[in-house]
């Protein structure tokens, strides 16, 4: 991705912060999930938080996209995002039938977001990569 647009810049300056603040969250969460080992209502509401984190990064991420104004760039976030929704989808019906015939146990459904970033990131790579050799795909 490229930081010169003022929408990429001030993505940078949202992602940031939201980013620290999920990674204090899952630290704190955790800790106090081990220390006091809440239930009912309490731990309910630490993993909504949690939640609420991942929720604030894709609000973050939609944002560089309604303000991006580089119709190229924009194309790209949203090829890359495709991409990365294409591997989850595709990633979650494998694992659904292997858990549906009992060939794998139970996948937390929480790798799905991980998965989605990884994947965009890596098409968001592929894409500059074959710029940069003059590919035509």
């Amino acid at each position: 991705m490229q930081l010169k647009t003022p929408a990429a810049r001030r993505y940078l300056k949202r992602f940031v912060p939201t980013m620290i603040g999920y990674v204090v969250t899952v630290m704190t969460t955790s800790l106090l999930v081990a220390c006091f080992q809440p239930t009912g209502a309490a731990l309910i509401a630490l993993s909504i938080l949690l939640a609420i984190s991942i929720i604030a990064m894709l609000v973050v991420i939609g944002l560089y996209v309604r303000e991006e104004t580089d119709e190229y760039l924009r194309q790209r976030i949203v090829t890359a995002m495709l991409f990365g929704i294409g591997v989850v989808l595709a990633v979650s019906a494998v694992l659904g039938f292997l858990q549906i015939y009992h060939a794998i146990g139970q996948i937390d459904v929480f790798w799905a977001f991980p998965i989605w970033c990884a994947s965009w990131g890596a098409a968001q790579c592929l894409m500059a990569w074959r710029d940069r050799v003059g590919f035509d795909a």
